[in-house]
């Protein structure tokens, strides 16, 4: 009979520990541990014998050949930008997102669309009635890819081997279990194990694997912290379930770039890639213009999009003024406040300041800091400004106005999008890159952008 013993684990980085204690000694977080019981079995991993990597000898790197494999290209044009170019042969892909976000539209509705390969989708969640709902809601349906609805390891294995897919999907890794395992499906040895065992499945084999994962209250992948160290590309599909857009970004991405976004609508028929972002986070033409509204260039990756910043100030109605803020860091905020505040002489401690980006998108460039500025003077003061403005700058804690990176393409952005003015540092940009269809405006101090665009003395 199989011998079994009690483990605590850590949930956050699985660390593994005989007794309980408070805090975690790998990673530091109090109340963590958790315990499982495990059963140490003789036959563990005889099962996934077939998964073992042969053996490796030492090779010097000048004799490693090196071969230029074409990437599987998915049928999303945003789904390949955030991956890279493609999904990488015999990667482990990791997909998280709250419930009900669309992580499953979204690679089923790639997936029905891909006839280069034969494909095994790994339901553990879903009934295959269900997902034949599905697809043809999508309109799709395919020959060549297969529904299971398994959760044994050794048993998605088994039809791994007689299947012979081409692409594996497992939807998701919470409700996946080894049977050399005790402890339950989504425990923290089982979320490994498995995780572990498809990424030498992916790598001895150079088939492609995507995993779905679910995300905690607090917003980041549930799970063991390793589980994101073993995957090569960790991407998060975040969005408003009340709203319409969705955006995929990289987390994590040993093929490629962390900076890119995929932007998708959420229609009745499945999921529409948004081309031109702008639809989403610029204001419709034709509205009244309001006080407090700025239009900001941002980059993420080497995509440059134009973003509506709402700014909302008002006289404090309690004794200590609020700070509430969406879609931009709250600390960088209130450095902003303090800035205009010390440097430029506005009184603002007095006053509660409300801040949001418009059309969910959670922005980090510090090239939006001057349009978060104008807005917030905007708010105040009562001033609306002109709905052909743009601006792009980082704000110095001097109320300096630092250059910020890829400015030619911002100016180009906004002159596509028929801007006529553009505030940006000045000698960010060169001169060749001037146009005259929009006019280049060059600012050292948030002083002057007052002076020049609000009136100020």
């Amino acid at each position: 009979m199989a011998k079994e013993k009690t483990v605590f684990f850590c949930s956050q980085c699985g660390h593994e520990a005989a007794k309980w204690m408070g805090r975690c000694p790998g990673c530091g977080q109090w109340n963590t541990m958790v315990e499982e019981r495990v059963r140490a079995s003789a036959g563990k991993g005889k099962a996934l014998s077939s998964l073992v990597m042969p053996d490796n000898r030492p090779v010097p790197l000048s004799e490693i050949e090196v071969s230029d494999e074409p990437r599987i290209l998915m049928p999303s044009s945003e789904f390949n930008r955030v991956l890279g170019g493609g999904l990488v042969v015999g990667s482990l892909t990791l997909i998280g997102g709250e419930p009900g976000v669309g992580k499953s539209t979204l690679i089923l509705q790639n997936l029905l669309s891909v006839r280069s390969r034969r494909i095994l989708y790994v339901s553990g969640e879903e009934s295959a009635t269900q997902l034949k709902l599905r697809a043809e809601r999508l309109g799709k349906v395919a020959d060549n890819t297969l529904i299971l609805c398994e959760t044994s390891l050794e048993r998605i294995f088994s039809h791994i081997e007689k299947e012979k897919p081409g692409l594996i999907v497992i939807d998701s890794i919470q409700t996946m279990a080894s049977e050399a395992l005790e402890s339950a499906a989504g425990s923290v040895s089982q979320v490994r194990e498995c995780a572990a065992a498809l990424l030498r499945y992916a790598k001895s084999s150079g088939v492609p694997v995507l995993l779905v994962g679910h995300i905690n209250k607090e917003g980041s992948l549930a799970g063991p912290k390793v589980l994101e160290h073993i995957v090569d590309t960790v991407l998060q599909f975040e969005g408003d379930r009340q709203g319409l857009f969705r955006i995929l970004r990289a987390v994590k991405n040993r093929f490629g770039s962390t900076s890119e976004i995929g932007v998708y609508e959420m229609i009745h028929s499945g999921l529409r890639e948004v081309k031109n972002p702008a639809e989403m986070l610029l204001p419709p033409p034709g509205g009244e213009p309001l006080s407090g509204v700025a239009i900001g260039v941002s980059v993420e990756g080497a995509r440059p999009f134009l973003i509506e910043t709402q700014a909302l100030v008002s006289t404090a109605a309690y004794g200590t003024p609020q700070r509430s803020v969406t879609g931009f860091d709250q600390r960088r905020l209130n450095m902003l406040l303090a800035v205009l505040e010390k440097r430029v002489g506005f009184k603002l401690a007095a006053k509660d300041v409300f801040l949001n980006i418009a059309g969910g998108l959670k922005v980090s460039d510090p090239a939006l800091d001057l349009a978060i500025v104008v807005a917030v003077l905007s708010s105040n003061f009562d001033i609306i400004i002109p709905s052909d403005v743009a601006l792009a700058g980082e704000v110095g804690l001097s109320g300096e106005i630092r250059p910020v990176t890829r400015a030619e393409m911002r100016v180009a952005e906004a002159e596509k999008l028929g801007f006529s003015r553009i505030f940006i540092p000045a000698g960010n940009l060169k001169a060749s890159a001037r146009t005259p269809s929009i006019e280049v405006i060059e600012v050292r101090t948030v002083e002057e952008v007052f002076r020049n665009l609000l009136g100020g003395e």
